[in-house]
């Protein structure tokens, strides 16, 4: 005996309630050669940017998971990449085919992207078995196409910064820091002469094995940082890989997971959160906090869109005691190529003002941060996207 399983997408009035649409299924089935039990009805979820049902009227591209797959499929031979990704995006967004995507034939068709790969994740928990395994192969592909053109860059800016920021005292002409020496010898002015005597030079010094400096990256999981949570995954591994670096990886909602341990796989990293729930920064803050052994060779990357559902005036007392202990914080309020995000303007002002800049940032962008970060120099901000 077969088992067959259906999915229907019924239109009704307001007035029209799950009872009534399940008897009138039963009705219209009564003469049908097998039995069949409905299993639930329950109502659309409403698309929260256009409030309306996902499956608008009169759009459709086929009843089943095949021709779904299908039409993927035909549009990644007819459109270039990019464009498959954003109709793909319109498609999930609108059409309501986020469930569609636990078969593992509708992800074989899909052309993966980070957007994707946010969907796949809030869906991980609800993803059957023989899902999963092609769902990590997606995701996989992604994180090994942003390592490609993320890692090596990052890398190589990070590692110019930890060489600047260990200073020596004796250095040879051409590691000269001429800022800095010109700084430390500002008393030796001679204003006849309108010249500087630099008694002491200050110097760049050079790469070694030791640990220079620590960062914590404190990452906000809620539904709307799907993207960021994918990129701050990519940079982890990345900078977790750096040996003169001692890279912490903290995701939070109202709930703290600490996922250090599994920075040498991304894709681990990535199965290891769970998007969605509520938010609690003052919390993930005070773990965060108390994992910092060396406040003055840290830099803490709170990465969030700041809607916070703990205590506010806590956490803002929690970032002023770690900048004061000497912390170099950041706060991104996104990490994506997705443009200005949703945020809370009061609390990125609040951090602002305690001299920790809350800024959008690229993916791009990101490793000039840190360098910038590392050696305790101007953060560069983009015009326009600072809070």
């Amino acid at each position: 005996m077969k088992t067959y399983r259906l999915t229907m997408r019924i239109e009704a009035g307001d007035e029209i309630e799950p009872a009534r649409v399940r008897q009138a299924i039963y009705d219209a089935c009564d003469d049908a050669p097998f039995g069949f039990q409905v299993v639930a009805v329950t109502e659309e979820p409403r698309c929260p940017r256009h409030g309306r049902p996902h499956s608008g009227p009169g759009a459709g591209l086929g009843g089943s998971a095949p021709s779904v797959a299908r039409w993927l499929g035909d549009i990644r031979t007819y459109f270039p990449g990019s464009v498959v990704q954003v109709m793909q995006r319109d498609a999930i967004d609108r059409l309501g085919l986020a469930a569609l995507l636990l078969e593992p034939e509708m992800l074989e068709a899909v052309e993966a992207d980070v957007h994707l790969v946010g969907t796949l994740l809030s869906l991980n928990k609800a993803m059957p078995e023989e899902t999963k395994e092609t769902a990590r192969a997606v995701v996989r592909k992604v994180v090994e196409e942003l390592e490609k053109r993320l890692a090596s860059r990052t890398r190589t800016t990070l590692t110019g910064a930890l060489d600047r920021s260990a200073r020596i005292s004796r250095p040879r002409h051409h590691d000269i820091d001429w800022n800095r020496t010109i700084a430390a010898n500002l008393r030796h002015y001679l204003p006849e002469y309108r010249t500087i005597v630099p008694e002491r030079l200050v110097g760049y010094g050079r790469a070694s094995q030791a640990v220079k400096k620590e960062v914590v990256l404190c990452v906000d999981q809620s539904g709307s940082m799907a993207a960021s949570v994918v990129y701050a995954s990519v940079f982890g591994a990345v900078l977790a890989s750096m040996r003169s670096l001692a890279t912490r990886l903290v995701v939070f909602d109202t709930a703290v997971v600490d996922l250090t341990d599994k920075l040498e796989d991304p894709v681990d990293v990535l199965f290891g959160t769970q998007l969605g729930g509520g938010t609690d920064i003052n919390r993930a803050l005070a773990y965060c906090q108390s994992r910092i052994t060396r406040p003055a060779d840290t830099v803490v990357v709170l990465i969030s869109d700041l809607y916070e559902g703990g205590i506010k005036d806590e956490m803002l007392k929690r970032v002023a005691a770690m900048k004061a202990a000497g912390v170099q914080f950041v706060t991104l309020l996104a990490l994506s190529d997705e443009g200005a995000p949703s945020y809370d303007r009061e609390h990125a002002a609040a951090l602002a003002a305690l001299g920790a800049p809350a800024f959008a940032c690229t993916p791009d962008l990101f490793p000039d941060v840190m360098a910038a970060a590392l050696e305790k120099g101007t953060i560069p901000i983009p015009e326009g996207a600072a809070a």
